[in-house]
């Protein structure tokens, strides 16, 4: 049972000083049965002249800021504390959860389907069908396939065969502009996912949140994605509930992946966000800096990661 610390700084500059509108920030991890959360904090400077926590239509929490004057320099530091205990995946799952390709698409329980289909919805255009066409490859041609193996072969493609670039700031790209240039940051990776699963029937999520690398030294190249804020999918399936899947790394489950904040899509889970009012030069830069460490004596020792196909 790991506990893990997490410090994340944000820190703008601009040349003059600037007012400031009301900025949200989604630091503050969910509770619940993998992970427990021990203590936070949240230092912004200057001090804001109110501050609330609020609770958005998915239930995360959300921080609003409201500030008066003007400044040069702003800069919020999270610190958070909380125990991380992630489960096997497929844990307690009987029997297997079959998807079928061709005209039998999978189908939920009538009493699950009305509060999943908006988690079922296309959010991007795929005129002709190069996503749906992606997603299929993954589905046994002649025969049920199950989503077990479907899910975990897809997070899999995604993490051996495209190109992880870093990109901090700006939209998600399409689906369409990743399988383009099998390239992208974990945002892309889980939008690209998260519309593949959905055009099999699946109800699918964005979750963005951090992660944690225990493997450190020469010999290991440790989690991509950490060191800054990190972004996967989760997958409502039968018997088992949301199930997540982290196709930068590999992932399939929790372990490593603390939750933050889980959303339709992924403009509805940006960690930080706000208004300023001034000249467009006087922006200076972005400076993000997020710290995930286990602290001592509750490390469990792991070998380095290595991407293994769910059978």
């Amino acid at each position: 049972m790991p506990i893990l610390s997490i410090r994340h700084v944000t820190r703008y500059r601009y040349r003059n000083p600037v007012a400031l509108g009301e900025h949200r920030m989604m630091f503050r991890p969910r509770e619940s049965y993998d992970q427990r959360l021990l203590s936070s904090s949240l230092t912004i400077t200057p001090v804001p002249t109110r501050l609330r926590a609020v609770q958005d239509v998915f239930g995360n929490c959300v921080q609003v800021a409201d500030f008066s004057g003007r400044t040069r320099d702003l800069t919020f530091e999270s610190r958070v504390r909380l125990e991380h205990t992630p489960l096997a995946a497929f844990a307690g799952i009987d029997g297997e959860v079959e998807c079928y390709a061709g005209q039998t698409p999978f189908a939920y329980d009538p009493q699950d389907l009305p509060d999943l289909l908006t988690s079922m919805e296309r959010q991007y255009p795929d005129p002709a069908a190069e996503v749906d066409a992606w997603a299929r490859r993954f589905v046994r041609q002649g025969g049920p396939t199950s989503l077990q193996t479907l899910l975990g072969d897809m997070t899999q493609a995604i993490y051996a065969e495209f190109q992880y670039r870093t990109r901090l700031t700006g939209a998600a790209q399409t689906p369409l502009e990743t399988l383009s240039s099998r390239s992208g940051s974990c945002r892309d990776y889980a939008v690209l996912m998260i519309e593949a699963v959905r055009s099999l029937g699946l109800a699918a999520r964005f979750v963005s949140g951090y992660i944690y690398s225990p493997w450190t030294g020469a010999a290991a190249e440790g989690r991509i994605g950490s060191g800054h804020t990190h972004a996967w999918v989760r997958v409502y399936l039968p018997s088992c509930g949301w199930v997540e899947f982290d196709p930068t790394n590999g992932i399939v489950g929790n372990a490593d992946l603390v939750r933050v904040a889980v959303a339709r899509d992924p403009r509805q889970a940006t960690p930080l966000y706000g208004a300023w009012f001034g000249d467009a030069a006087d922006f200076i830069d972005m400076q993000v800096e997020v710290d995930v460490r286990a602290e001592p004596d509750t490390v469990v020792q792991l070998p380095a990661p290595r991407a293994v196909a769910i059978a």
